[in-house]
């Protein structure tokens, strides 16, 4: 089936890749997958048993883009490609996700300090002609970060809707010694990676 306009559906709740995709010129609609409530989610995020981070990101995304997929068929909307994403950190092998609170933060924040961590962002793209997915992974290297620092950032807000307790592009920007890989896979969305699969699928960009 043909697509009937340079137009994407974004499965993700992310404002940072919204932002992302913007930069990029990439037009989107916001198809949003349930994340909670009675029914639960329509995708868990749940870690397998023994579950690499590489292969958890992955069948994330996959699994976030295969839903939307079949959710555009049942509402019968406009055939469009359908982007996801998942992004998780990962410290000697263990993948650390959103903390529930302030002591989970703080005790990440720890873990992260003086060392180098992965940051993992899987991208997955689907039409009805195309299935695409890409993981990218950079490592990222913390300062040492005194136990004040550390309290501070997380009495603020940003911490808690990020992987791993913090977000690249807001303050903890100044704990970062130096990144190897991608800057906006880090923030959510590896737009050299996004924009290879967005042109498989038929969009054309720059």
């Amino acid at each position: 089936m043909k697509l009937v306009e340079r137009k994407i559906y974004l499965a993700s709740k992310s404002p940072r890749r919204r932002e992302l995709l913007r930069q990029i010129g990439v037009d989107f609609e916001l198809l949003l997958l349930r994340s909670d409530g009675p029914r639960g989610a329509d995708v868990t995020e749940e870690v397998a048993v023994d579950e690499p981070a590489y292969d958890y990101v992955t069948r994330v995304a996959n699994e976030k883009a295969g839903f939307a997929f079949d959710l555009v068929r049942r509402r019968h909307l406009k055939p469009r490609p359908i982007l996801s994403a998942d992004t998780t950190v990962a410290v000697d092998g263990q993948i650390l996700g959103k903390p529930a609170g302030k002591e989970e933060a703080e005790e990440m924040l720890n873990r992260l300090s003086g060392r180098t961590h992965q940051v993992l962002t899987a991208v997955a793209v689907r039409t009805y002609d195309f299935e695409g997915c890409v993981t990218q992974v950079s490592d990222v290297r913390f300062a040492s970060l005194t136990p004040a620092a550390i309290q501070a950032y997380c009495a603020s807000t940003e911490p808690y809707d990020k992987a791993g307790g913090y977000g690249i592009q807001g303050l903890a920007s100044v704990f970062i010694e130096h990144i190897e890989g991608s800057h906006s896979g880090i923030m959510g969305l590896p737009l050299y990676e996004t924009a290879g699969l967005l042109r498989q699928a038929g969009l054309k960009l720059p």
